[in-house]
């Protein structure tokens, strides 16, 4: 074999690098197939099993597909978890405290981009060391300042930190807006004062505008981790309130109360169930978002937990 037919054949199995070659993208391929598997197999595994009824599940032949469509584990689920009343309850300690954080945290970093006023640094780092200690540090003394402040066992509690820029993890939202702000030339907020325009109207009609892949992101990250909160919901909205997460962490009880049985301990579909009807608004809020979610990551570097 000559020198070119052998520059040719090796190009083909190699690339000029390692992702054009056949070599390299069977190995690129491969290693995205492996872990895209390791990110669904859960999600398919409690989807199967969420259809299975008592047989299919002590039957040691049934694996992944059930003999039947059986939908009495997602009823039961609905009725214990209370979804609709949970729902909308679940939704207001997420769906508003993510708002209002980002709404909050968007005004302290462009604050810190844009202007300059003394101590600025002490102030940024003031910030940074609110999410580099543990939050169970600080839990006991906002504990007793909400019970002062009357809102302890409310939904307030989760929106009255969130509404100041004390909300989950804060201090990224704020260098997410900081470094964004930063980005944008100074030219811009130039012209604008030269036509006329205040500071405040300077941040509505060109920040805001520009900022909007930060905005979506850092939106979707706060809502998942709001979401997502199981320890400061239990510790704050004590025994009365229960978000969707809470339902499960404690979906023996909430079933047995729910079904007047006792004895008898849920089967796993009934939970797998459950769980997914907990992920499902998530997944379809992401769904919907996800082009501009996934340009936002792209534009401002953010990844996720």
């Amino acid at each position: 074999m000559d020198q070119k037919k052998l520059a040719k054949v090796r190009k083909v199995l190699l690339g000029r690098n390692l992702s054009e070659g056949i070599f390299g993208r069977i190995a690129l391929y491969g290693l995205l197939i492996i872990i895209g598997f390791v990110y669904l197999f859960p999600l398919i595994k409690m989807f199967t099993y969420s259809l299975k009824d008592l047989a299919d599940l002590v039957n040691p032949v049934v694996e992944w597909i059930p003999t039947k469509l059986y939908l009495e584990n997602y009823l039961t689920s609905l009725i214990v978890l209370k979804y609709g009343k949970t729902l909308l309850f679940s939704l207001s300690v997420t769906l508003i405290p993510a708002l209002l954080q980002t709404v909050t945290t968007s005004i302290t970093g462009y604050a810190l981009a844009k202007f300059k006023v003394r101590g600025k640094r002490l102030v940024f780092a003031l910030i940074l060391l609110t999410y580099l200690l543990p939050q169970q540090i600080y839990m006991i003394p906002k504990f007793v300042l909400f019970d002062k402040l009357g809102i302890l066992e409310t939904a307030w509690s989760i929106l009255f930190p969130a509404t100041f820029g004390q909300g989950l993890s804060s201090a990224i939202f704020i260098l997410i807006f900081y470094q964004f702000f930063r980005m944008q030339p100074v030219a811009l907020d130039e012209s604008a004062e030269i036509d006329g325009a205040n500071p405040y109207q300077v941040f509505w009609k060109i920040g805001v505008p520009l900022a909007a892949p930060a905005y979506l992101s850092s939106f979707l990250f706060s809502f998942v981790w709001y979401w997502n909160e199981t320890y400061i919901s239990s510790l704050f909205l004590g025994k009365e309130l229960y978000t969707l997460q809470l339902k499960l962490l404690n979906f023996q009880s909430q079933f047995n109360l729910a079904t007047g049985i006792s004895q008898t301990m849920t089967n796993e579909a009934i939970r797998y169930a459950a769980t997914i009807l907990i992920i499902l608004p998530v997944l379809v809020i992401y769904l919907i978002m996800q082009r501009w979610f996934v340009e936002g990551i792209d534009r401002t570097g953010v990844t996720g937990e």
